[in-house]
């Protein structure tokens, strides 16, 4: 009986505070570091430039075959209208699956894997920013890092991305 008792003594005020971390694959763009949704992510390649495909955004690079299937890549950072876009050993195209289809995305760099709890998610604030603040989930402080987190499914199927059906 004893051990029950202590047992309820740990157990957080509020059940949001026990719900658990999500793991989000962060990158860099410029001087900014992002996190998305780990279970979206399909692999990491390194960059290879893709076929230009006419008519289509800035941003959207081409496309490459891979594995037999077409994929768009996009640059994040003309997305988001980084000041350098130089392409490097760094570089790497990640490659997503977002709204049903596959989708790859340009960074500069890709950092870890990081695990972050719901109550360590802050709120971004409503300010003008290259991203929509639609497709922010929020900001997570770490030590000292502060990483933007990204809905990458609702960023990616904006209609200014024009890949929606």
């Amino acid at each position: 009986m004893g051990m029950m008792e202590s047992a309820q003594h740990l157990k957080p005020a509020g059940e949001a505070a026990s719900a658990p971390a999500k793991e989000y694959l962060t990158f860099r763009l410029g001087d900014e570091e992002y996190g998305i949704d780990i279970l979206k992510v399909q692999e990491i390649r390194s960059y290879e430039a893709p076929t230009r495909i006419a008519n289509a955004p800035a941003f959207v690079k081409g496309v490459v075959n891979l594995r037999g299937v077409i994929v768009p890549i996009v640059d994040l950072r003309l997305r988001f209208a980084t000041e350098r876009c130089d392409y490097n050993a760094f570089t790497v195209t990640v490659v997503l699956h977002v709204a049903g289809r596959v989708v790859g995305v340009v960074v500069d760099s890709v950092s870890d894997v990081l695990g972050i709890a719901p109550q360590d998610i802050r709120p971004a604030p409503e300010i003008g920013s290259a991203v929509d603040t639609a497709s922010i989930v929020g900001l997570a402080a770490l030590a000292d890092r502060m990483l933007i987190l990204l809905d990458i499914e609702k960023l990616m199927s904006g209609a200014d991305m024009g890949l929606s059906d």
